[in-house]
């Protein structure tokens, strides 16, 4: 045991100076390319005032065309909910319905209601992140944490490696005018990295299998990816968006805010929890107000010191605690909500921004491939490697690298604060949104063909 210890933190030191030393390599190869397209820029004109009728329409096509084609696809398909919710905002987006009914498209989402779709759905996805982070239950980490830590880190760096790498081919055709190598390679790493821990949960569930010894371990490694993810996003984030000087600040204004999290925010949020777990009452609304007001606090908070909003809510999340009538109350409150009504709209903003006319002649197709290609040999080369080299067989590791290759809802966050900071180009958005589309896909038929008598997919004793 001790042997087998020793080779995992070799490993894991081996994995972390191999993959930094590799990256300042090909930052050093990058730094000399060219900016990327030359295109002018146009200032963009004045959007039109908002009209509420129009919105709400367009919230009612979106919620009813996400709800049947979620359902279709679980039903005929076998897919989570949210691979047809996806593709409902692909089919209403310019893609599909703006090249088959123009008219109708422009009728239900005019430049009026744009802006609006994103605003709620920018919202919608500041109050998901704070349900996954409390959904974020540490107790998983405790089981096996070294094991969870060698594979959740490994799927990050493998990818994160191939994705820089590949920005050396990328950057010179896909990336926006003035966006300089490392914030391009950065982004796209970090594009090919992220694991979609919600969607991973619900095809868990679906399958009954969240309770078996592969599935605990799966999510374990995954919130864990996650919680990695976001942190680099937020250091991407910072450097992508602050001057220098506002750099400079970045850093200790974190670490001050953390530190009143921790130490101030996680205590109050334990007595508020032990105080409704000690009332006969439900949730009362002055407490979800109270839960509210925290949420959108600390997601302003992350978003004055110059990291997204997003880390804000999904931490304020993870350190309310998951257990008990607090916890249970506020997932009633918030998640259906979010998942029925603003996440689709989530969905329609993403689809209407994916134009996959854009990819234009077989080279951008064949590079989309190549994306694709690359994003699955790192998070699953990355996964199944290191439960190897933690003593998992062959077809078992296997099965953990198809989950963390599970993308989705998370990958499409990303992708959004990559097009809106300017750093991802439209066309390369669109190849990264095919990529998310495609590998989440593949995750319940390869996932079900490897785990059919798999030892790790019966249930865990006790």
């Amino acid at each position: 045991m001790e042997r087998r210890q020793a080779r995992t933190v070799v490993f894991y030191v081996a994995l972390l100076g191999a993959a930094v030393a590799a990256y300042l390599a090909v930052r050093a190869r990058g730094a000399g390319l060219e900016e990327g397209l030359r295109l002018p820029v146009e200032a963009a004109p004045p959007a039109p005032a908002p009209d509420l009728a129009r919105v709400m329409l367009a919230l009612a096509v979106v919620m009813l065309a996400a709800q049947v084609l979620g359902r279709l696809g679980r039903r005929w398909l076998g897919q989570p909910p949210v691979i047809g919710e996806v593709v409902a905002g692909i089919v209403l987006g310019p893609s599909l319905l703006g090249v088959l009914a123009p008219g109708a498209h422009g009728a239900l989402f005019p430049p009026s209601v744009v802006p609006s779709l994103g605003l709620i759905s920018k919202i919608g996805v500041v109050l998901f992140m704070f349900v996954v982070g409390l959904e974020l239950d540490v107790r998983l980490l405790r089981r096996n944490t070294q094991t969870v830590v060698a594979i959740s880190h490994a799927s990050i760096v493998v990818p994160f490696l191939l994705g820089s790498v590949l920005a050396l081919w990328f950057h010179p055709l896909y990336a926006p005018r003035g966006v300089g190598f490392t914030p391009f390679s950065l982004f796209l790493g970090i594009s090919l990295s992220v694991t979609a821990f919600p969607v991973l949960a619900r095809i868990l569930r679906d399958r009954e299998m969240h309770r078996t010894p592969l599935g605990m371990l799966a999510l374990a490694c995954a919130a864990v990816g996650d919680a990695t993810a976001w942190a680099l996003l937020a250091l991407v984030v910072g450097m992508a968006t602050a001057d220098v000087g506002g750099a400079l600040w970045t850093l200790p204004l974190a670490a001050l805010y953390l530190a009143v999290m921790f130490f101030a925010v996680r205590p109050v949020m334990r007595r508020l929890a032990a105080r409704v777990e000690r009332g006969r009452e439900p949730l009362d609304p002055g407490t979800l107000a109270l839960v509210l007001v925290g949420l959108l606090l600390s997601a302003s908070a992350t978003d004055r010191i110059g990291i997204h909003p997003l880390f804000g809510a999904f931490l304020f999340g993870a350190l309310t605690p998951h257990d008990g009538r607090l916890a249970d109350g506020l997932r009633v409150r918030i998640e259906d909500m979010v998942v029925v009504l603003l996440l689709p709209a989530f969905f329609a903003f993403t689809g209407l921004r994916t134009e996959i006319g854009l990819l234009q002649d077989a080279r951008d197709w064949l590079l989309c491939g190549v994306v694709i290609a690359a994003a699955t040999a790192g998070k699953w080369g990355g996964s199944f490697l290191a439960a190897r080299l933690r003593g998992m067989g062959a077809r078992d590791a296997a099965a953990l690298g198809v989950l963390m290759n599970t993308r989705g809802l998370m990958e499409l966050i990303v992708l959004n604060i990559g097009l809106d900071l300017g750093v991802l180009s439209p066309t390369l958005f669109t190849m990264l949104v095919l990529m998310a589309l495609a590998t989440t896909f593949l995750t319940s038929p390869v996932f079900g063909a490897l785990t059919r008598s798999a030892p790790w997919s019966r249930p865990a004793e006790g």
